[in-house]
């Protein structure tokens, strides 16, 4: 029976420690005084931001902590946690961090972003952030803005040098139009002096 007990807490300890390695976030969380109606709510939430949601006992994390070399994160480990993991950077703390604006009883203490350990203040920043996807297209705007600029100014001097090739071979005749009007209008001028003649 000890046996069995002990295989399933290395078991759990195993599980922790794969998910805190694969995961780019990590957020402890205390959700005591939430009702379970809030605890549903909540995990919803954060499914359908792909982040996987558990309650572990922190004696089993703090196990895990030591096998992944992040014991700092020990000193959140009081009180009834839950841990929110993700391989989306800033997905756990922003779904965390809007849930408590409405629900105080939960608390966000610490966690682990991108391999190293962060504290409260940190995770509250990570929650203003856009997802990845939202962070990629921002990224992609920036870089696309100054392209852009440069592809309309460099295509409006194209057409200036496009438009300003053939307007020169085109003024040419043009004068030569003009000076033949003059001298149309002068062959009647010289009509009376061959009736004068006469």
């Amino acid at each position: 029976m000890n046996q069995a007990v002990l295989s399933n807490k290395q078991a759990l300890v195993a599980e922790i420690t794969e998910k805190m390695k694969n995961s780019q976030s990590t957020v402890v969380c205390e959700y005591r005084g939430l009702s379970v109606a809030e605890v549903t709510e909540l995990r919803r939430n954060l499914r359908a931001e792909d982040v996987d949601f558990k309650v572990y006992k922190n004696t089993m994390v703090e196990r895990a902590c030591e096998d992944c070399g992040f014991g700092e994160l020990k000193d959140a480990l009081n009180g009834p946690n839950a841990f929110a993991f993700s391989s989306d950077a800033t997905a756990p703390a922003r779904v965390l961090a809007k849930f408590a604006k409405k629900h105080k009883a939960l608390v966000l203490k610490s966690g682990i972003v991108e391999g190293k350990v962060v504290d409260e203040a940190t995770i509250k920043e990570l929650s203003s952030l856009p997802n990845r996807e939202g962070m990629l297209s921002m990224l992609l705007s920036c870089l696309q803005s100054p392209v852009s600029s440069f592809a309309r100014v460099v295509k409006a001097v194209a057409e200036a040098k496009e438009a300003g090739a053939p307007a020169a071979p085109a003024a040419e005749p043009a004068p030569a139009v003009e000076e033949a009007a003059p001298a149309a209008e002068a062959a009647p001028a010289e009509e009376p002096k061959t009736e004068a003649a006469a």
